[in-house]
């Protein structure tokens, strides 16, 4: 299992930074950007592979899982 920040969330921010800097603002002046949308994902094979059986409620909190 995991639980981390939306990789498209974070790379859509570096873009709009990237895009700010290029456009001549100062990297000092640009707010340090804090996820706000996180995703839970679930490794099935791993959790396969260990022996532990994850309970359906769990897995249907999940935003993705890996079969």
């Amino acid at each position: 299992m995991a639980y981390g920040s939306d990789a498209n969330e974070t790379a859509r921010q570096i873009a709009n930074d990237v895009h700010q800097i290029l456009g001549g603002v100062k990297p000092g002046d640009i707010p340090i950007y804090q996820a706000t949308k996180f995703e839970f994902v679930i490794n099935l094979k791993a959790a396969d592979s260990l022996g532990l059986t994850l309970p359906r409620s769990l897995l249907a909190l999940a935003d993705e899982v890996i079969e």
